[in-house]
């Protein structure tokens, strides 16, 4: 026995079937549960026959078909239950926007991640009913233990806030021709923050489109450090060729270390690798360079650099320390990472030459013999400093502290 109010209707007016009567017909459905009825009202002729037939396609049961006082007819449809969409309704969210924005932050606390992701449902965003039918796509970061960070909006947030141009921002007409011998370390030093750069551009990007869009904002953050790599190596190149100087050389030491991160394959080891060893590393090497700048404007590039490796490095750190949370195998597994490229790096010996060089000559301004005496100081205090916080980081991502000593140990002498 049919009810006789259906739980929603329709009025569609003289619409054909073919003319608009669908787009009607079709959301009305879509609000009701497997079973509920919608009623439409329509004063087209041959509406109730189509309809009739749109049904057995659908799958859905024109329950009854009743002429009504005005001429027009009455048709009852009841929702079928094949070829649902997967999911709820989203319905009644208003997020509320505090000092005029609406964050990615609070997107996430509107639409929390999953736990784990379904390949199935492709580049359908988080919360939305997914039509089952479609591909299964080759996501293979899939679980928020091994992708998604907690803080990851917020980090999203303050990356998008930061964004600097290298064009506008550095006071390019400041930079002064340099004595030859400094201006040759100046363009040594950069070159070889431009093909670290280089792999902190290439390393993320492997992974982007591995990683379920459940988790979007992972793929949102990894964008802005692309963005972040990339200015910084236009900037490093356009330093180290401004005021009469030149790029240096590419070490063979420098070609393996990164090409040991270009082959991972596991994104977890990838961000401990990179970000909190690598690009961790490469903030004491960005602040020496900025101390002992021959110039604000060099100063100022590396100090603008440092603040954008600053968000990668607290990336870094929050997926691993999440991962190592949540995941038991996690610490064998960045170890032995770990123990794996200083096993592929065997044997490459210490800093690159002419980087140590290079960073003797920046510390001591010249090349004054006394002044060099210095400046080579300063870089061996520059590896202890580099040393003793990398066992920081690593003991606050989680590790012992003798595991942060060895592992520590054990990263690549090229510091990335």
């Amino acid at each position: 026995m049919i009810e006789p109010n259906a739980a929603v209707a329709v009025d569609g007016g003289n619409l054909p079937f073919g003319g608009g009567l669908l787009a009607l017909v079709r959301p009305g459905l879509d609000l009701l549960a497997p079973g509920g009825v919608l009623a439409v009202l329509t004063r087209h002729r041959s509406a109730p026959d189509d309809l009739a037939t749109w049904c057995r396609m659908e799958h859905h049961e024109l329950v009854e078909t009743e002429q009504q006082p005005d001429g027009g007819t009455r048709v009852l449809i009841r929702k079928g239950s094949l070829g649902l969409p997967r999911g709820e309704r989203e319905d009644g969210l208003d997020l509320r926007p505090h000092d005029g924005r609406v964050e990615a932050a609070d997107m996430l606390k509107a639409v929390p991640f999953p736990e784990t992701a379904n390949p199935d449902t492709g580049f359908a965003p988080r919360g939305a009913r997914v039509e089952p039918g479609g591909p299964v796509y080759p996501f293979r970061v899939n679980d928020a233990t091994h992708s998604a960070p907690p803080d990851i909006a917020a980090l999203y947030d303050q990356a998008i806030n930061a964004q600097w141009n290298a064009d506008t921002d550095i006071a390019w007409d400041k930079i002064k021709s340099l004595a030859k011998p400094l201006q040759r370390a100046l363009g040594q030093v950069f070159t070889f923050l431009a093909e670290n750069e280089l792999s902190a551009l290439y390393v993320p990007s492997k992974f982007i489109a591995r990683i379920h869009p459940a988790y979007v904002e992972v793929g949102q953050f990894l964008a802005t450090q692309l963005m972040d790599e990339a200015r910084h190596i236009d900037v490093f190149l356009k330093r180290a060729r401004s005021g009469g100087g030149g790029v240096g050389l590419s070490h063979a030491t420098t070609s393996a270390s990164l090409h040991s991160l270009l082959t991972l394959e596991d994104f977890t080891e990838a961000a401990f690798l990179l970000s909190v060893l690598g690009e961790g590393t490469f903030l004491d090497l960005l602040r020496y360079i900025e101390d002992h700048a021959p110039d604000e404007v060099t100063a100022d590039i590396v100090r603008r650099a440092r603040a954008d490796e600053t968000r990668h490095v607290h990336f870094g750190m929050s997926h691993v320390k999440h991962a190592l949370k949540n995941d038991p195998t996690m610490y064998q597994r960045l170890e032995a990472a770990v123990r794996k490229r200083s096993a592929t790096l065997a044997g490459v010996g210490k800093v690159p030459a002419l980087v140590q060089d290079a960073l003797t000559i920046l510390a001591a301004g010249g090349t004054n013999p006394e002044a060099v005496a210095k400046g080579h100081g300063k870089f061996q205090e520059l590896l202890e400093v580099m040393h003793e916080n990398r066992v920081k980081r690593l003991y606050t991502a989680g590790f012992t502290f003798d595991q942060a000593q060895t592992l520590s140990e054990l990263h690549t002498p090229n510091f990335m």
